[in-house]
């Protein structure tokens, strides 16, 4: 057996057992990556895939045994080049990271220069996606270290850490009535028609819980995945919106935009930091988390990445 069938068995199963797409990712033969899992299976005695023809339908028992066992030598082969990356290089190397959109926007920026500052021959790569598109990158080692608010917290195979809170803001035309208003009520904003994030986005789920308990319905009339999309719209009067209060902190005072908090209506958002379990985290990683937040150490990080799955998890929560 050898490490390529290991991926190859990996690799379809992500695929959801599509073996072209497989051989597409891995640039590699359809037949080639038949022929080693066959091996492989023959190797090990056990069918790791139930078959209907020459088609995969399903993992079979001891085949999800076999991918547990996959999984972690994957995991630590990922790591030994890590390791090894680590101490040919030290302060050399490179830093993916996977995030949305508003934490790439918003609050990376300076911690990403800072980090650049103390190690200049760090590379960063940046990944934009929703927030389970992080999650996937983080178990896939696309990325090292992710960083969103939905979607993270309750993830196997992920060890979150809170990172810090922020609240969302009402944004309207400088001279919309809502702008002389300190505290907005929801229905004041189910009177209006809404521009505001996509659902999976930006702590959208709190602002359709808030509207759901009062038993309103909100006039929806654009979602958006950018505040500044969100923001141009508004400016065109297609709505009020709704945005990330990082989104409007650095907007000069006196525009064409007003802003007011609306946390008391929709409540306090968490944006959490993230890893894979049992990665090995090379030193700029810790660094970063730290440039994150203040709240955030390389002593705490390994406490919460050592903790056994299963086991009963300290509470990290802000």
């Amino acid at each position: 057996m050898n490490l390529h069938q290991f991926r190859f068995v990996q690799e379809a199963v992500r695929r959801n057992l599509n073996l072209t797409e497989t051989a597409k990712a891995l640039h590699t033969s359809q037949p080639g990556i038949s022929k080693a899992i066959l091996e492989l299976e023959e190797e090990l005695g056990v069918d790791i895939f139930a078959r209907h023809g020459k088609r995969i339908r399903r993992v079979t028992e001891p085949g999800r045994l076999v991918l547990q066992s996959v999984e972690i030598i994957m995991r630590e082969v990922a790591n030994l080049k890590r390791i090894g990356d680590e101490f040919s290089k030290q302060d050399a190397g490179t830093l993916s990271i996977a995030t949305t959109h508003s934490q790439a926007r918003y609050v990376l920026p300076e911690p990403v220069a800072r980090l650049r500052r103390m190690f200049p021959k760090v590379q960063v790569q940046m990944h934009q996606g929703t927030p389970g598109d992080v999650a996937r990158m983080l178990a896939d080692d696309v990325a090292e270290i992710g960083l969103a608010t939905e979607a993270l917290a309750d993830v196997d195979g992920l060890v979150t850490l809170p990172c810090y809170e922020w609240q969302h803001v009402l944004v309207v035309p400088a001279k919309h009535p809502l702008a002389d208003v300190e505290r907005p009520t929801l229905e004041q904003l189910a009177a209006e028609p809404l521009v505001t994030y996509h659902p999976t986005f930006s702590g959208r789920s709190r602002i359709d819980e808030a509207f759901a308990r009062a038993r309103l319905k909100p006039n929806i009339a654009m979602e958006a995945i950018d505040a500044d999309v969100i923001k141009t719209y508004v400016r065109f009067g297609l709505g009020v919106g709704l945005v990330a209060e990082m989104a409007v902190r650095d907007d000069p005072p006196g525009g064409d935009l007003a802003w007011r908090p609306v946390g008391h209506l929709f409540g306090p958002n968490t944006s959490r930091v993230a890893f894979k379990r049992g990665a090995y985290l090379r030193h700029f990683v810790y660094a970063f988390a730290e440039l994150l937040s203040e709240r955030l150490n390389r002593p705490l990080i390994e406490k919460a990445m050592a903790e056994r799955p299963g086991s009963t998890p300290t509470s990290y929560e802000l």
